[in-house]
């Protein structure tokens, strides 16, 4: 096995959403805001290449949205997310699963595309099967108000369409010891209904692909919870059960969203578990 990190783009948020109840003088200490209140975002994905497969862990936003829609986003930086998987020595078409954590348009997006014509959309990578869970494919195809604005249509039906889409079997535990994919899978509900979090076993060490789960460093704390979830209680219980376990484990957080920690540790202290070290992939990998 192998692994490279996917860069898809980077984009703002605004501070205060993707920290909740917490005021700004504090989550600006890791988080600093600009003008607009808007903190740097990234889309950081992850490819493994295990034998015959090649293996696309989320794939960001895409480009297909219009110049209105990603006003709000305000897109930054030189990263593409078919460029990044051209430098880590593939092809789109190379890639054999698409795994979406969530269906987001920030985590799927990239999935779909533009046909030729601009008159619908295609597959982006369409030697693959795309997988989600059934579960939550059904709260995602059928919004509740809160997150419609986040499941976009022009993401989904297509998948649906092309007849690539395969759900990820859940067991009544909310961790699944090993997917058809070949890692473990966490199943987690505060931020969306039935996110799941990758645990891998890669070089010795478990690698755990944390999403929205923990979405930055910045987000350790445990009241530390985006406005965006749709049940903050409920992450608030999970994001402490998760972290308390991968201090005691030493995994190594693959954080998504973190413009600028691309792979973290955390650790116990009598305040909590906080952030032990931050890492680039290739420090820890290479």
């Amino acid at each position: 096995m192998k692994c490279y990190p996917i860069e898809a783009g980077k984009f703002k948020l605004d501070g205060g959403a993707m920290f909740g109840v917490v005021p700004k003088s504090l989550w600006s200490r890791t988080n600093p805001a600009d003008q607009d209140n808007l903190i740097d975002i990234g889309a950081r994905c992850l490819l493994i290449e295990d034998g015959n497969r090649l293996i696309l862990i989320d794939t960001g936003m895409g480009n297909k949205q219009s110049d209105k829609f990603f006003s709000h986003y305000k897109p930054w930086g030189k990263d593409d997310l078919e460029q990044s998987i051209t430098n880590a020595g593939f092809h789109r078409d190379d890639i054999t699963d698409v795994f979406m954590t969530h269906l987001h348009f920030d985590h799927c997006g990239g999935g779909v595309e533009w046909n030729a014509n601009r008159t619908g959309y295609n597959t982006v990578f369409k030697n693959a099967t795309y997988w989600t869970n059934e579960e939550h494919w059904l709260w995602a195809t059928q919004p509740n108000p809160r997150e419609k604005a986040s499941f976009l249509s022009e993401n989904l039906n297509p998948i649906e369409t092309s007849g690539q889409l395969s759900f990820i079997e859940k067991t009544a535990s909310p961790f699944l010891d090993k997917s058809e994919l070949g890692f473990g899978v966490l199943f987690v509900d505060g931020h969306t209904d039935k996110q799941m979090i990758p645990h891998i076993r890669y070089h010795n060490k478990t690698l755990v692909f944390a999403a929205d789960l923990i979405p930055t460093a910045g987000h350790i704390p445990i009241p530390y919870i985006m406005g965006y979830d749709t049940r903050p209680l409920i992450s608030m219980t999970e994001k402490e059960r998760f972290l308390k376990e991968a201090a005691d484990n030493e995994y190594y957080l693959f954080l998504e969203h973190d413009a600028y920690n691309p792979i973290i540790t955390v650790k116990n202290t009598e305040k909590g578990v906080r952030l032990h070290q931050s890492f680039t992939f290739e420090e820890i990998f290479n």
